[in-house]
């Protein structure tokens, strides 16, 4: 039964990647089969903290974002969520390894969205670190497979190449 279960929290996650992004849910069918279910569940991750920031104006927000971030961390902690978005973020998070600190990173720039309408130079780089690079690092831990060497060389172009969209989406 905990293989339906996974099954269906992946088809969540791909559910909302079609609902919210035609473009990147296209594009993930671009993919060997092996990597869109990991990739579904990055971007179902992603989304759904972005939502908190960005849609729910009648919600407390900072509060919103503090649990999602709580039942994140709960999540893969204990290996289980009865949120089928986390459920599968987590366990994209154990089997591809990845980091506490890509998560930590973007959690923490979705609260400077709370906080922030512009950014000085610090606080922009900081921001677009987390917001945009550390989601391609996320997917890049996934594309890798457990190749760390592989990982390391691609890092840096992975992050400026996450670095490039979010400014173009700037625009």
């Amino acid at each position: 039964m905990m293989e339906l279960y996974n099954q269906v929290c992946e088809e969540c996650s791909q559910h909302i990647t079609q609902r919210y992004s035609t473009s990147f849910s296209m594009g993930i069918r671009a993919f060997d089969k092996r990597f869109r279910a990991p990739i579904y569940a990055v971007y179902g991750f992603v989304r759904f903290a972005d939502e908190i920031v960005d849609t729910f104006h009648d919600f407390p927000k900072a509060k919103l974002l503090q649990r999602f971030r709580e039942d994140t961390y709960r999540a893969i902690e204990e290996r289980i969520s009865l949120n089928p978005v986390l459920h599968a973020f987590q366990a994209t998070v154990h089997k591809y390894q990845i980091e506490r600190e890509l998560i930590d990173a973007f959690l923490d720039s979705m609260e400077m969205d709370l906080h922030h309408d512009r950014y000085h130079d610090s606080l922009y780089k900081q921001y677009i670190y987390g917001s945009a690079e550390v989601v391609g690092l996320m997917c890049l831990r996934v594309f890798c497979e457990g190749d760390d060497d592989m990982y390391q060389r691609l890092k840096a172009p992975a992050c400026s190449l996450g670095s490039a969209f979010q400014k173009i989406n700037f625009l």
